[in-house]
Parts: C-alpha cells; structure tokens; sequence
C-alpha cells in the first residue's frame, strides 16, 4: 500500500503563470491521492465557475460532480484570476481506458470545458486544452498520446481539428476514418458515454463520427442552439457544424486524434502569446527529464524490486573480507 505521500509525487500537481499574472493549476487523478478537504475545495471550484457560466447553475456528471471515482481517472485544469485567485475556468480531461491492436492504452478526452462569461476573450481555450496534454505528452517519453472530442460547438470542433493529428471527423472532405478510429470511437460509445454526460438512448453514426440526441445523460444543461454556440473564426468548421448537425435534436461530434512531437511544437510556437516560452520550455523539459531519467536511475538501483522485470537483489560481502569479533 504506497502512501499518500508518495501517491502524491507519483501524479502531477503543476502550477504555470501566464504573461497576464493568471494561475493555471494542473491536477491529475485527485481522486487517487488527494485529501477529501483538498479534494472538496477543488470541486468547489469548478462549480463556481459552472454558477457562472451555466444559465441553470448546475452540472451533475463527470468530475464536476465530486464523485472520487470520477475525479480518480480525470485530469482537471483550472485557471485563477491574477489579483483575487478566482476560479474563472477550467477543463476536465478523463483518461478512457480503452484497446487498439490487441493492446491496452489511455484515451485521453478533452472533457468539458467551461470559462465564466467575463473571461471568454481571454484566449484562454488554448491554455485549457493544449497545456495539459503538452505536459502529458513530454510525461509519456514523446509517444503519441491518442485524445478524443466530444461537442457541438463549433469553436472547439474547429481547434481540435486544427490542433492535433490524424483528426476524424473535420470538415476537410480529404479526410477519412481509419480502423483505428472506428475501434476506438465504439469502445468510447460502449464503456465511456458516462464520462461526457450521454444518456444510453444516443446513437453514434459511425460513418459520420455524430452522436444522436446526445443531452439526455447529464449533460441536459449544456444543449445550444446553433445561433448560441461559440464560432470558429474559420467559417468552414462553423459551416460543417450547422449542416451535419441537428441542434434541436441535441447532435454532438466524437471527434478523436492524436497529439504527437508536431502538434506539441504547433502548440509551443502558438502559446507564446499566452505563456512565457521559457517557462513552458522549462516545464516540458522538466516532464520529459522525469520520464527519461527516473526509470534509468530506478533501475540501476538493485535494492528494489521492478516486478516481474527484476526482483531485489541481495547485498553481498565481500569474498576478502574478515569478520572481526569484540
């Protein structure tokens, strides 16, 4: 049983500034290691800012909701007001265990998120989304990290299409579903719908990537009319949006991708607006050291057992060397 101390070193609790004095906090798994007091005000600050931004000022699904189960398999990124430290906005990602090609791997889905009305010329959607899967890309050795979308608004459809890999759906016609999509996309409609409030009544149109009737599982607050959803400041993915969805029936689009070494030098060259490039650089750096550099350091201390890799081995004596009695 490791304890909480060590539970709390394993995951990541990061703090970033961005060049306008706000707080970004990164938290991954609280519901694993951390305290229920610490736990509870994280919550509470992620239903400030649903109050803010939600007409009916609540949200009882996911990670907003408090449940430790949910918030053990989340990651939450918040952002702070600079001056007062209030709760302006966050994300909540959720890792989705899923299996491609026989093996077991982590969907990471970009979850909800929520900025109060007051911010929402801040810039800060690229804070939300791109800053944590960044930090979890250099965490993960450079691997390609798969993430999946699931949303009717326009804006996001857009970013996601823009910002990462291998993206399906997106409105560029060039664009096709491979296997590996398809897979993933039913194991997510399968196990995970819980995740981004889908009721089991919806269906997904696998050809078209769409969710039908999407707002009947929690998330019921959350349907827009097309006229009320954020836009794309490229009109294409605000096009695409308004044909291939149905906002009165309540559609969503489960898009998925990758984040790979190209989409992280993409988001370091655009974030230099909102974050000091050193300070980005440093933190990367800092998560990647650690993937690297832990395990190698680990492994060549022989006093602890890796598993079925290598057990403990024994300290022994010295052939030479004499016992003395007294």
């Amino acid at each position: 049983m490791l304890s909480p101390a060590t539970l709390r070193r394993r995951y990541m609790d990061e703090t970033v500034r961005l060049r306008g004095g706000a707080r970004v906090r990164i938290v991954e798994r609280p519901g694993i290691w951390m305290a229920p007091d610490e736990r509870r005000a994280l919550v509470d600050d992620l239903q400030r800012v649903v109050r803010a931004a939600v007409p009916a000022g609540s949200l009882d699904y996911g990670a907003a909701s408090g449940d430790p189960e949910r918030l053990a398999g989340s990651v939450l990124t918040v952002v702070y007001a600079p001056g007062d430290d209030r709760p302006i906005a966050f994300n909540a990602l959720a890792f989705l265990d899923c299996e491609l090609h026989g093996r077991p791997i982590d969907v990471l889905h970009l979850g909800l998120v929520m900025i109060d009305p007051g911010a929402r010329a801040s810039g800060l959607s690229g804070v939300l989304y791109g800053l944590t899967c960044f930090l979890l890309f250099a965490r993960r050795q450079l691997r390609p990290l798969w993430v999946s979308n699931v949303t009717q608004v326009p804006a996001v459809f857009g970013m996601v299409s823009e910002s990462f890999e291998t993206v399906y759906p997106t409105c560029d016609p060039a664009d096709r579903q491979s296997f590996a999509h398809l897979q993933l996309a039913r194991q997510i409609m399968a196990r995970h719908r819980h995740v981004f409030g889908v009721g089991a009544d919806a269906e997904l149109d696998e050809e078209r990537g769409i969710i039908r009737n999407a707002y009947t599982g929690g998330s019921d607050n959350l349907k827009k009319r097309f006229a009320d959803a954020p836009k794309h400041r490229h009109e294409q993915h605000n096009a695409w949006c308004e044909r291939m969805l149905d906002y009165g029936r309540g559609d969503d689009v489960l898009q998925l991708g990758q984040f790979t070494l190209r989409a992280a030098r993409s988001y370091y060259t655009r974030s230099a607006r909102a974050l000091s490039p050193g300070a980005l650089a440093l933190s990367f750096a800092t998560r990647a050291l650690e993937s690297l550099v832990a395990p190698v350091v680990q492994w060549l201390d022989a006093r602890h057992s890796m598993g079925a890799l290598r057990p403990a081995l024994p300290i022994l004596r010295s052939p030479h060397r004499r016992r003395t009695h007294g």
